[in-house]
């Protein structure tokens, strides 16, 4: 009875020690926009975690908040690596109230910090130049651009967010023109491609053109929709531009590129040949806001008048 006690002592230190080494990665979900099947962010942060656990579940433990909630800052201070994943500029969780600075404090311990489609967007005023300090690069208005278009990536960086990761093609809101750290310092592009001439086709505007951008895709630039920065403070940043449409997380080799991130902002291994997961069309409609046409009636149109 003895040596069985000790047995399971000795295996509960070993199972407590395990436990100290996951990572802890915090998920934010901004409130719901847009219509059915967009801006899912509820519905994506729960997805990624979902497939985050089935992958790697040996390696981390995951704090999700939904409809905008933001942590407590004992939660904040813990973590290895933040995921935002909400509509940004003015509106931005991250912008709210003291929470820039809260994020500042874990950044210079070197906590990881990566967004997803409109949550790479704060305000030139504020949030422009942590978000470039903390993950590389960030949209600017009358800078970047928010087309929709088919994007095509052949090839990948060696880094090992692109471990396991294949070709693939996708339409989505991918922005690009980011606003870079001067001479791309500590940034490496993990997708890009050239656009195409459509996406200059609107007016200039705070998020649709400007003769910079209009130059760089003349000239059959290669624009990057997401990329991953090395801080000197030892954290790690990624952004991807992503993540419009719901349905882009049922590619897996865009899902495994994001699931990749956020390991390696968190400083986890990622394994060979990238983070492993499934999802089925009962996972892709679960979680889904309520919208117009998505659980919630459309609203009645209005009767005809009478002539």
């Amino acid at each position: 009875m003895k040596h069985l006690v000790t047995f399971l002592f000795a295996l509960s230190l070993v199972s407590s020690a395990f436990s100290a080494d996951k990572k802890l990665i915090v998920m934010i979900a901004g409130k719901p926009s847009h219509g059915p099947g967009q801006h899912e962010h509820n519905a994506g942060i729960q997805l990624l975690k979902k497939c985050l656990e089935q992958g790697a579940a040996e390696q981390v433990e995951i704090k999700h908040h939904l409809n905008g909630e933001w942590p407590e800052q004992e939660e904040l201070s813990k973590a290895d690596t933040i995921v935002i994943y909400s509509d940004g500029g003015g509106g931005h969780p991250a912008l709210q109230e003291g929470r820039l600075a809260q994020l500042d404090k874990e950044m210079k311990r070197g906590c990881g910090f990566l967004t997803i489609h409109y949550a790479v967007e704060p305000t030139i005023e504020k949030g422009n130049k942590e978000f470039i300090d903390w993950m590389g690069g960030a949209f600017e208005i009358n800078w970047s651009v928010n087309p929709h278009w088919d994007a095509n990536f052949k090839e990948f960086p060696v880094h090992p967010i692109s471990e396991g990761v294949k070709p693939f093609a996708t339409n989505d809101e991918w922005y690009f023109y980011m606003r870079f750290r001067k001479g791309m310092e500590g940034v490496t592009p993990i997708l890009s491609d050239v656009a195409p001439d459509s996406t200059m086709s609107r007016p200039d505007g705070h998020h649709s053109g400007n003769p910079a951008v209009r130059e760089s895709v003349k000239n059959k630039e290669k624009q990057h929709v997401a990329w991953a920065c090395e801080r000197a403070d030892g954290g790690r940043g990624f952004g991807f531009t992503g993540g419009h449409y719901h349905k882009g997380w049922a590619n897996n080799d865009q899902r495994k590129l994001v699931l990749n991130a956020i390991l390696w902002t968190a400083k986890a291994k990622i394994p060979t040949d990238g983070v492993a997961s499934t999802v089925t069309e009962e996972d892709m409609k679960a979680n889904l806001d309520l919208k117009p046409g998505q659980g919630l009636p459309e609203k009645p149109k209005p009767a005809p008048k009478a002539k």
